[in-house]
């Protein structure tokens, strides 16, 4: 009886461990991988399962050293992981029988806003249909894309592709990742909108579809105010981001391409990081001022309620009004004509110093392990911030990590995936106890 009265946070965090220790016996099955590789240490089967089910994108291992059955294995992972909010909605409604528990229909309903729906089986079910859509269309026309770049196999890398990038896992069966398209626009640019797709969030997109649909009716509609939030941030970051990938790399990494794909990498470059995990040129070779704004995309993620990682957008938006504005008598923040509330900016001061403090101690503990062994301090901080926040993007030591820092990567990526949920889930316990006020001094 203990067991079920455990709090949803606690389920959600058990049935991802569940899932990828699945995932791990079964990519440790012989068959899984290509006979030239021998036994797979399970160790890397964990990493592998683990970088897909939390939609990281990191790979201790080739995949394009697996089976068929293997490569199978991995999209199950990917999709069942980045439908987490499915999957673990149905374990929700077994828990104790098949109804929606009150405060479980709360933990579900922080996925949507109660301006665009509020009925559990409905958000359930609106996920499963956006991402049939997008997934649908985004494989068929990466189909015809690969085949018309000569692809082999260009069925099955259309399907694996287009559902790693609308779950913004950035995983890829190319050894070289993407970069053979490099000079392929199309690819690069589908890519790009599943993995925006994927990022901006079904919040946004049941939003969207719903003016659209009222507008074709004549009715008035305006997008919800964590929806314009949203685009806008995205919009902010996408401009910003590509400008900023531009000038630090022209002349230099962008320096034997046409004007034309330099804008195009720049923006392949900015959208990727925040979740997406693809690249098109080898990160080692970015500026140092690039590597550093990349680990910010990184950590700032995608939208909540998104297949991705990070802090989220909605989240650096309210720390920007804390920079920038200041509360007024009650705690409350005024921002585009809406009141941001004094229990908003808690949650989101908290939720971003509880993000910081877990970054500082992976990275902390992957430098006692693998610094000793002799690599540099940015190449661990970039790796733990990609685990963190789950996006895939390395600088080339993945497959080096020892066993213990493999340990410690594995933890980050849980914790950027599913860990940081956990931590937002709200505390049920009320304490109706009055406390002195504490008085400090501050600055």
């Amino acid at each position: 009886m203990m067991f079920f009265q455990k709090s949803d946070a606690f389920y959600l965090l058990l049935s991802f461990f569940i899932l990828i220790t699945l995932g791990a016996c079964l990519l440790s099955i012989p068959g899984v991988w290509q006979d030239h590789l021998g036994k797979v240490a399970f160790i890397d089967a964990y990493f592998v399962a683990t970088s897909a089910v939390c939609n990281a994108g990191l790979s201790t291992l080739n995949l394009s050293d697996m089976t068929r059955p293997g490569q199978i294995i991995i999209i199950f992972l990917m999709q069942t992981g980045g439908l987490g909010i499915i999957s673990f909605s149905c374990l929700l409604t077994l828990i104790p029988g098949n109804r929606f528990a009150l405060s479980r229909r709360t933990t579900i309903q922080g996925f949507y806003l109660d301006g665009v729906e509020y009925r559990p089986k409905i958000i359930v079910r609106n996920i499963i249909i956006f991402t049939v859509i997008f997934e649908t269309l985004g494989t068929l026309l990466l189909i015809l894309l690969f085949r018309k770049a000569g692809i082999e196999d260009a069925a099955f890398q259309g399907l694996f592709h287009g559902i790693s990038a609308f779950c913004n896992t950035g995983l890829s069966l190319f050894p070289d990742q993407l970069r053979r398209f490099d000079n392929n626009p199309p690819v690069l640019i589908t890519v790009m909108l599943l993995v925006l797709f994927g990022g901006v969030g079904f919040i946004v997109l049941h939003d969207l579809l719903r003016l659209i649909r009222d507008r074709l009716r004549g009715k008035k509609r305006r997008l919800s105010y964590h929806s314009r939030v949203v685009l806008a941030m995205t919009g902010v970051i996408a401009l910003s981001g590509t400008l900023f990938y531009f000038f630090a790399e022209h002349g230099r990494l962008y320096r034997s391409i046409n004007l034309q794909d330099e804008w195009l990498m720049a923006l392949f470059q900015t959208i990727n990081p925040r979740s997406g995990g693809f690249d098109v040129i080898p990160q080692d070779q970015l500026s140092q001022p690039s590597k550093l704004f990349t680990c910010l995309l990184m950590l700032s993620g995608g939208a909540p309620g998104a297949i991705s990682g990070g802090i989220k957008l909605t989240t650096l938006f309210v720390i920007f009004a804390v920079i920038f504005r200041k509360p007024d008598a009650e705690g409350d923040i005024i921002v585009f004509h809406h009141r941001l509330t004094r229990n908003t900016i808690h949650n989101a001061v908290v939720y971003v110093l509880k993000a910081l403090t877990l970054l500082i101690i992976f990275i902390g503990a992957l430098s006692v392990i693998e610094g000793l062994h002799g690599k540099p301090f940015a190449l661990i901080g970039f790796e733990v911030f990609s685990a963190f926040g789950t996006v895939g993007l390395s600088l080339g030591i993945t497959a080096d990590l020892s066993t213990p820092g493999k340990l410690v990567v594995i933890a980050a990526m849980f914790a950027g995936r599913v860990g940081l949920i956990a931590l937002a889930f709200p505390r049920n316990k009320q304490y109706a106890v009055n406390y002195p006020e504490g008085f400090l001094l501050l600055g």
